[in-house]
């Protein structure tokens, strides 16, 4: 099937999807069930250089765009993987290398390239708040040469398979600062130490093999030196981790759509029912179809995207757009999949299942539709806000 922009960085594509070969529909399924984290595969493609595709060659990563690290995670879903494991890395690191002082980058860069370290995970929803960001309880109070963090995390993934953490806390209270966005600050948190003295970790089992968790901060101290940027601008700098993460997540679901319309071309071609294939039916045709159009369309929003975001230029819009689109047409794409097996979609061994259930999150997280809607209205369309 060819599709738009497969004959971009093809190298790329070919490389991944040789690795991704190594790791067959099996193997992720036995992961899915023992609810285990696919070790094998991410130092694989630690191993081969694509988690430090956008660390700058300087620091000994690839110095690739996030056009670049778009396509690595879509090639990952579309061999049926799940770039879910380990695609904080990506959108973790340029809040880092835009952001983050000389000596930071220094210091954690080049062992995040050969994977001493990991920086998979980005601390910011809270129970309480959600995604108004504004309004996170989390403190972080500056005493001498540290910062006392207090408060409460939840759906924060991938921490028990990190080293490193990048966390939003108020640095200065709400009631003190004239833009309900300002007063908020950025660190990064050594995981191991911060459990060691502070940091309680909850995991939460959900209905995708997804590691997230909940996480409890009473009087963690770290050093003032972890502070990322200037004091009272995180929510400025955490957007760009916002935004590169909406636009990988876009990336991932047409990752995902393709598979699922690969799959179901191909089991309603060899499917007869009737004397007929079920794929001669244009009952079966439409739909498949119909997914395989909203696919492209969310691709070409996914490159757009991608494209403003390494330009510097401001990309909120078209990372939302990207990831609304994407995620709309994944799970368009894996509903006719699922309906055009029949029972054998719900069967384990088609992998239907599991990537159905995988792909639906993206209706959820990492921020729902409804809002992406409401983004859209207010700062495209000029209309007011409804919240």
């Amino acid at each position: 099937m060819q599709t738009i922009g497969y004959d971009r960085f093809q190298d790329i594509r070919d490389a991944v999807r040789a690795l991704c070969a190594e790791f067959p529909d099996e193997y992720h399924r036995k992961i899915d069930e023992q609810r285990g984290y696919p070790e094998e595969f991410v130092e694989a493609l630690t191993r081969a250089g694509w988690m430090a595709a956008l660390i700058p060659e300087e620091y000994g990563g690839s110095g690739l765009g996030l056009t670049e690290a778009t396509v690595i995670m879509e090639e990952i879903n579309r061999a049926g993987g799940n770039s879910g494991a380990c695609h904080g890395q990506m959108y973790n690191m340029n809040t880092l290398i835009r952001h983050g002082s000389a000596e930071q980058r220094q210091t954690y860069l080049p062992r995040i390239a050969t994977g001493e370290l990991r920086l998979q995970s980005m601390g910011v929803t809270e129970p309480t708040t959600g995604t108004d960001t504004t309004k996170i309880k989390t403190t972080a109070i500056r005493k001498g040469d540290r910062y006392v963090i207090n408060g409460q995390k939840v759906w924060i993934s991938r921490v028990q398979h990190s080293d490193l953490m990048i966390l939003l806390a108020r640095t200065t209270p709400l009631a003190e600062v004239k833009k309900k966005s300002e007063g908020l600050s950025i660190f990064i948190v050594d995981i191991r130490e911060a459990m060691k003295s502070g940091m309680t970790v909850r995991p939460i089992p959900n209905m995708v093999n997804h590691e997230t968790n909940e996480l409890f901060f009473d009087n963690l101290e770290i050093p003032a030196g972890n502070l990322i940027g200037e004091e009272g601008q995180g929510f400025k700098y955490i957007l760009t981790g916002l935004n590169a993460e909406r636009t990988l997540i876009a990336a991932e679901c047409i990752g995902d759509g393709y598979w699922f319309i690969d799959r179901v071309t191909k089991y309603v071609s060899e499917r007869n029912v009737f004397g007929r294939p079920i794929g001669q039916n244009q009952g079966v045709q439409f739909p498949i179809a119909e997914s395989f159009i909203e696919v492209e369309a969310a691709n070409l929003m996914r490159y757009e995207a991608a494209r403003l975001y390494d330009a510097h230029q401001p990309c909120g819009a078209q990372a939302n757009m990207a990831k609304y689109l994407a995620a709309k047409a994944s799970w368009e794409a894996a509903n006719a999949c699922l309906q055009f097996h029949g029972g054998f979609g719900f069967a384990c061994e088609y992998d239907v299942e599991r990537k159905f259930r995988e792909t639906r999150l993206y209706q959820v997280a990492p921020i729902s539709t409804n809002l992406i809607l409401s983004y859209v209205a207010e700062h495209v369309l000029g209309l007011p806000r409804s919240f």
